[in-house]
């Protein structure tokens, strides 16, 4: 297999190379602003939407006192079970299936969980944390449960209230393991909330909070990040005080924040966004960012299209070695090739979409 290629230094798309596969059958598509419609989950079981041989050194970051983030794994996880995965190994003489394989489906990327099944939730967070515990690679983890999400949009869904929600997240760290492991923690959460009350927002940004404290506590080598939205939606300080409302200030529940999550925005734009996010925060040094690569190499389309607009690239490979001051890994965490619902049914796979986005 090919091993991702670290391109830090050159442009957003990502270079040929071998890779190690990643999947997410149920990411959203971000809006351009203040609202977006994603897709659904159609699964109800964890979805990776990637992971692979990346190869990566550690992030320039400190470690936040008290977790064991000495000596990081360097590499990337990707779960072995995806649709692109799954499209590959049934269509072996297709005639896209070289360069979907080699340039999506080995990439590592991150694995969703967006349907509420309490009673499974642990066991399958479980599988997914001691696969990558085994290789000695780093998963990345998508809850996506939190109730009204994506305000009633595509992808609604998730648990019946916050009190079920939060019952959901005790389950979901019960299974994070003790090693490594990267949370990208409600995609839409903070960013996507102005169909809430106020009240309702307060009620939301607590639980969210509770949520990043549970998930540390359980797993002290835990990286949690919380939503930004991306470089394309609410100003830096805006978001921030957002932020900092759901706990994304304190080492106690966050590792700093996300952006870009199934968004087209260039990884310039998010590094420059995310800092001024970061510095608006005023939180602790050793909060970072992580950004979602995997569509945005040919960034942003200019009339703001979000539905698998035509056009756009794969972007840098998963890596959790960026060069760059407080940004902590470049992920894949909306799999290239899943539609956001015009090229296919929201979540689903649709290799022609994923053979633009890859062809060089």
């Amino acid at each position: 297999m090919l091993s991702a290629l670290d391109d830090r230094h050159g442009p957003d798309e990502a270079r040929p190379g071998l890779v190690s596969g990643s999947q997410s059958r149920s990411s959203p598509s971000a809006l351009p602003s203040a609202s977006r419609p994603a897709s659904p989950s159609t699964s109800s079981s964890a979805s990776a939407s990637g992971n692979g041989k990346a190869s990566e050194s550690p992030s320039p970051r400190k470690a936040s006192p008290g977790s064991a983030k000495a000596r990081p794994t360097t590499r990337l996880y990707r779960h072995p079970d995806s649709q692109v995965l799954d499209w590959v190994r049934d269509h072996p003489g297709d005639w896209r299936a070289g360069v979907i394989a080699a340039r999506i489906a080995d990439r590592p990327a991150a694995v969703w969980f967006a349907d509420y099944t309490p009673a499974t939730i642990a066991s399958r967070v479980r599988a997914v944390t001691s696969g990558g515990a085994a290789q000695g690679r780093v998963p990345v983890l998508v809850p996506y449960a939190i109730p009204d999400r994506d305000c009633g949009g595509a992808s609604e869904g998730g648990a019946p209230d916050l009190g079920a929600y939060d019952a959901w997240i005790d389950r979901f760290a019960a299974g994070l393991g003790s090693a490594e492991v990267v949370v990208v923690l409600e995609p839409d959460s903070i960013a996507q909330s102005d169909c809430l009350s106020d009240a309702g927002r307060a009620d939301r940004f607590a639980s969210l909070a509770r949520a990043g404290r549970v998930l540390k506590a359980a797993n002290p080598r835990a990286r949690v990040y919380y939503d930004a939205g991306h470089s394309g939606w609410r100003p830096a300080a805006e978001q921030a005080a957002l932020l900092k409302q759901a706990g994304a200030a304190s080492a106690a529940s966050s590792d700093g924040i996300f952006s870009n999550v199934s968004n087209f925005h260039t990884t310039s734009a998010e590094i420059a966004y995310d800092r001024r996010v970061l510095d608006a925060l005023a939180g602790p040094s050793t909060l970072g960012a992580v950004i979602d690569t995997s569509r945005n190499g040919n960034g942003a389309p200019p009339d703001g299209e979000w539905c698998d607009p035509a056009g756009r690239k794969i972007g840098r490979p998963p890596t959790l070695s960026t060069g760059e001051a407080r940004i902590d890994a470049y992920l894949w965490v909306k799999l290239p090739g899943e539609s956001d619902g015009c090229r296919g049914t929201p979540g689903t796979f649709s290799p022609s979409y994923a053979y633009d986005l890859a062809a060089p």
